[in-house]
């Protein structure tokens, strides 16, 4: 018995041959090269019957997807801001449709589902019912399992963390992405840096070496760690929010392991325990106690993983 999982991101597409025990057998990447609408979807596909092809049809038993954004389980569609023309796109159907075999089940998630899955099945959370992943890069989005199942929603946003409200009072800056993103996402740090050196005037510090609508959140890491005090600032209020994020989703689901990835976890892995303690500042201290911090253990392939297992249940679920 095998399936196939499928991780779309928004560069390029990877997939992978799983057997049972979540051993990868094959794997086929493909670069998304701009693609746009049904071009990705039939990118996607192809990707799928290439390894079909390699493989033994009669073992394939279901297949996995996660995307970057929302799955509509009630209209199995997908929206996905990053892929013009994704906005309520049929990506089941076109699946099913290229595959033709109704015996092998097609699931599709989101990535921050697919990211707390992966951690579960391969990563720093076996065994665990009640984990929290909290995925930051670009954004920020968390995957919530409780009691073993995963929280989707009225309309499957469960999980849009960048929105929680942790700094008062409102600013319209918030609008386009939360105020959790602005000031703790990679484009939220790069962006704290960036108002920073234009209201320092007499800056002249490591971060002075390109212009500051170029300053990235590694450009800010890379400057935390040769002191620089912008780069401390801007660092030191994502720590505080990351903190106050954390224990705001601990005393709400009371979780066993609370896992950061992302990009940005990454270089700021090494905060974790100060995230912690500011965290235990915030939250139900019962909860805090008991819950694990930790990075990601598959970062990178917590999707892919994550896919996998999506096709491993269903295809556990058909027999």
């Amino acid at each position: 018995m095998a399936v196939i999982g499928v991780d779309l991101g928004g560069t390029k597409v990877a997939a992978a041959i799983f057997d049972r025990l979540g051993n990868i057998k094959d794997k086929e990447v493909r670069l998304l090269s701009g693609a746009k609408g049904d071009k990705v979807g039939k990118l996607v596909s192809e990707v799928i019957l290439t390894l079909m092809e390699r493989n033994p049809r009669k073992h394939i038993k279901a297949i996995g997807v996660c995307v970057p954004g929302i799955v509509y389980s009630k209209k199995d569609t997908v929206w996905a801001p990053n892929i013009p023309g994704w906005d309520n796109y049929p990506l089941k159907k076109r699946i099913e449709s290229v595959i033709q075999n109704p015996k092998i089940k097609v699931s599709i998630e989101s990535d921050r589902t697919c990211y707390v899955l992966g951690e579960v099945w391969k990563g720093g959370a076996k065994g665990c019912q009640n984990v929290i992943y909290l995925a930051v890069g670009t954004g920020i989005g968390g995957g919530i399992l409780i009691d073993g199942h995963v929280l989707h929603g009225h309309s499957d946003i469960v999980g849009a963390t960048g929105w929680m409200a942790l700094q008062n009072p409102y600013h319209e800056d918030y609008i386009p992405c939360g105020c959790f993103e602005h000031f703790a996402s990679g484009n939220g740090i790069a962006l704290q840096a960036q108002k920073a050196l234009r209201c320092d005037k007499n800056y002249n510090g490591v971060l002075s070496g390109k212009p500051a609508e170029e300053i990235t959140s590694r450009d800010v890491f890379a400057a935390y760690e040769e002191g620089d005090h912008i780069a401390r600032k801007v660092l030191d209020k994502a720590i505080e929010m990351w903190g106050m994020g954390a224990a705001n989703l601990v005393s709400l689901f009371n979780p066993e392991k609370f896992i950061f990835g992302g990009g940005v976890f990454g270089p700021a892995a090494k905060f974790i325990p100060r995230i912690y303690d500011e965290a235990c500042k915030w939250g139900q201290p019962i909860s805090m106690k008991q819950v694990k911090f930790s990075a990601s253990k598959v970062d990178g392939e917590a999707a892919l993983y994550g896919a996998g297992y999506l096709a491993i249940r269903e295809s556990m679920y058909e027999q």
